[in-house]
């Protein structure tokens, strides 16, 4: 069995709060970030200790322990309601953060690109979303809008609200999203059948869809890059 030794009784260099204060948040392990959290351990576990039993059990991957729910937490000994909740929020604020920072100056120019600035809305999301990126005549970003929520296997997306945020954005073209939580990256029928009713939609109205992604923490699939439309 690990030694145990409360926070109060590490080197002060060892000490995640002081650290924090004396070198700045970088100079911190994910565990010791973790541990701030939680602030306390349990009779023979400090906070450090306990937080690297959680991340062994993920991986030592945010990504994983970011999918880990309320209930999930609360089954390591000595992490109750209160620390679990302080824990999934933490996390969940750090996910929110992300997808407001797009570079509106970014223009566009290939799939991959759509990728690196759609992965963070899409990250830890164990359900699936669709989002429609409304571009300025030179393929810049001018919004990044969510038409839909559903379950894990599927959502539906509104031809006439995808519409309606691109004309209300002006946008001269749009790319679709949305992320598979399986983690398949391969179309579904409806996928594209979709795809195809909304690009014949675009043309009418001079619209146009440059691609469909489908986006999975692992990759992605462009519709364009694989000739679909």
């Amino acid at each position: 069995m690990n030694q145990y030794l409360s926070i109060k009784q590490l080197a002060p260099d060892d000490r995640p709060r002081e650290k924090m204060q004396d070198k700045g948040r970088e100079a911190l392990s994910n565990t010791e970030l973790l541990a701030i959290l939680i602030g306390s351990g349990t009779s023979n576990k400090s906070a450090v200790q306990l937080c690297q039993e959680i991340l062994a059990s993920v991986e030592n991957d945010l990504n994983k322990l970011a999918t880990l729910t309320v209930k999930d937490l609360m089954k390591f000994k000595g992490i109750g309601e209160a620390k679990a909740i302080t824990i999934a929020a933490a996390l969940e604020l750090g996910r929110r953060r992300k997808p407001a920072l797009f570079n509106e100056k970014q223009s566009i120019k290939s799939a991959k690109d759509v990728f690196e600035q759609m992965l963070p809305f899409f990250s830890d999301k164990e359900h699936e979303e669709f989002y429609v990126i409304s571009l300025s005549r030179a393929n810049q970003i001018k919004s990044i809008d969510m038409i839909s929520k559903g379950g894990i296997s599927g959502t539906v997306a509104d031809g006439k609200i995808i519409f309606k945020k691109a004309l209300d954005h002006s946008a001269s073209a749009i790319i679709l999203c949305h992320n598979h939580p399986s983690g398949n990256l391969q179309p579904s029928r409806s996928d594209l059948d979709l795809t195809k009713k909304l690009i014949e939609f675009g043309k009418l109205i001079d619209l146009q869809i440059l691609d469909h992604l489908i986006i999975t923490n692992e990759g992605f699939y462009s519709f364009a890059d694989e000739g679909v439309l």
